[in-house]
């Protein structure tokens, strides 16, 4: 009868020792989710704010050449007006020294 009494209490701690460690292992497992998609989120973030940088830097490249390119431009524009001026005055240099001579 004594040895019935222990059989059983063995088990019933038994059984709340596996009920224990099932509620433990669903809380870890329910920490180790919540840790996953916290370090999905950062991920996620962090891949946003790369995008946005380096979009970022693009578009200061980009402005920065266009002004470069712009200034190039600009003093190319320059040069072939000084060039197309000095042949305009030599052409009305032949004009007036025909039209004298």
């Amino acid at each position: 009868m004594d040895l019935i009494k222990k059989i059983k209490a063995a088990e019933a701690q038994a059984q709340q020792t596996i009920e224990q460690a099932k509620t433990a292992a669903a809380k870890q497992a329910e920490l180790g989710r919540k840790d996953r998609l916290q370090a999905l989120e950062q991920a996620e973030q962090q891949r946003k704010k790369a995008v946005e940088d380096a979009v970022a830097a693009a578009r200061n490249q980009a402005l920065a050449e266009a002004e470069f390119l712009k200034a190039h431009a600009e003093k190319d524009r320059q040069q072939l007006h000084n060039k197309a001026n000095a042949k305009i005055n030599k052409a009305v240099e032949k004009v007036m020294d025909y039209l004298k001579g």
